[in-house]
């Protein structure tokens, strides 16, 4: 996952301490019921020969389970540098190192460097950013056909949850912060750029949607 310039040293560390436990974690139960959700969204809009790019990539599974399904390319951009290793390492395992890039940093501060692609993915970054609309925007202006997203759920148990997150991270002296966006804003941020929403889908606290652009 990504986060804003601000947290960036913070989430590098939160994240690349959990990146062994999310690959072990895919490697035993497979796919979280909102990736399975974001998976059948991508399946809808097509994916075949087309190239890829994960913002807050992680470990890599999502992507990679695409190209061995008929994606053409993938750029997984993660500013947590555990979670880079640990994507490389298995792209070498399922034999794709030669049609995966990985990228350490902040999205928000190397978009301008990233080429544009088919397909932008975010599985759980938007909560990771308080500029959702800063994000949201710079990751469109990537994308030519699909534009593929979770995030929280505006409800008041997913507020309560998320802001006693944030508070435990206070406490532990950790910048990073977890963030619920309003989802219609989202929506016209998305919208007013072309695209138009193909699926939605959640379970109690993610919100699952795929936006497809006509050509």
């Amino acid at each position: 996952m990504s986060c804003c310039c601000p947290h960036s040293n913070s989430a590098n560390r939160f994240f690349s301490f959990f990146a062994g436990r999310y690959r072990k974690r895919f490697e035993k139960k497979g796919f979280e019921p909102s990736q399975k959700q974001l998976m059948e969204g991508l399946k809808q809009a097509g994916y075949q020969g087309a190239k890829i790019l994960e913002i807050g990539s992680g470990v890599g599974h999502l992507h990679q389970t695409l190209l061995e399904q008929g994606a053409s390319s993938a750029i997984g951009v993660d500013l947590a540098s555990k979670m880079i290793e640990e994507a490389r390492h298995w792209a070498k395992q399922r034999q794709l190192a030669d049609r995966t890039e990985y990228v350490e940093g902040d999205f928000m501060e190397i978009n301008t460097s990233l080429p544009e692609v088919d397909i932008t993915v975010l599985d759980k970054v938007v909560c990771c950013y308080p500029d959702a609309d800063g994000l949201v925007h710079a990751s469109l202006n990537k994308t030519h056909r699909v534009y593929a997203l979770t995030y929280p759920r505006n409800r008041w148990y997913v507020r309560t949850v998320m802001g006693i997150a944030a508070w435990v991270l206070k406490i532990i002296g950790s910048d990073f912060r977890p963030y619920v966006h309003d989802p219609e804003k989202i929506e016209g941020w998305v919208t007013g750029e072309g695209f138009s929403k193909q699926y939605q889908n959640n379970n109690l606290v993610w919100l699952t949607q795929v936006y497809v652009k006509a050509v």
